[in-house]
């Protein structure tokens, strides 16, 4: 049986989180204002039935597919929510499951650290960056998910209420990673929103 740990519809790719997600793509690159659509399964393998039925039965570009043997994850987009709505409900009828039936998203830990040393800024700048650099006196907001989809939908959200500063986002693995920066402010709205994003989510608990 197919597990659906994740599934999230995205209205409206933000600017940074749709460059940053450039920088990662395999496939088709998503431009700002597009919708996109994610899922994670278990085992990983499954992910490619998943995907095939989304691009046969759409016109959705494949923006990433990673496959683990743990986990697989998906990735489409358009231009049209419309047809980004329907790729999803078509993989829901053929794994004969709901969206309610994902795995409820549990928040693994989160932090704020505010005015950022220049010491610690430069060691998270060079993590695996592929956002943003993170300047000293900053603020930075961390965020950890499980399952680790959850988080590009995190991110999202927090981009879109608050002037913040993108600086990497990990959507794949066993736990879902975040770090934004930006003044104090900023950051604490930015935090509630993705907070707030995550705790409305639907689902069932692992």
């Amino acid at each position: 049986m197919i597990k659906l740990r994740t599934y999230i519809f995205i209205d409206s790719l933000q600017p940074q989180l749709a460059e940053y997600l450039g920088t990662t793509s395999q496939g088709f690159l998503p431009i700002p204002g597009d919708a996109s659509l994610w899922i994670e399964t278990a085992p990983g393998m499954a992910i490619h039935r998943l995907t095939d039925t989304a691009l046969k039965s759409t016109k959705v570009r494949l923006g990433q597919q990673v496959v683990e043997r743990s986990f697989g994850t998906l990735e489409v987009h358009h231009e049209d929510q419309g047809e980004v709505r329907q790729a999803g409900e078509a993989i829901l009828k053929m794994i004969e499951q709901t969206v309610d039936q994902r795995q409820k998203c549990k928040v693994a830990w989160t932090e704020t650290i505010r005015a950022l040393e220049p010491d610690h800024a430069v060691n998270v700048n060079r993590q695996g960056r592929r956002g943003s650099m993170i300047l000293p006196g900053m603020s930075m907001f961390i965020l950890e998910t499980d399952p680790a989809g959850y988080i590009v939908y995190a991110a999202n959200e927090a981009e879109k209420a608050a002037n913040v500063t993108l600086v990497d986002v990990r959507a794949f693995g066993a736990f879902g990673r975040l770090t934004l920066a930006g003044k104090e402010a900023d950051i604490d709205e930015a935090a509630k929103a993705a907070m707030s994003a995550i705790n409305g989510l639907t689902g069932v608990e692992k």
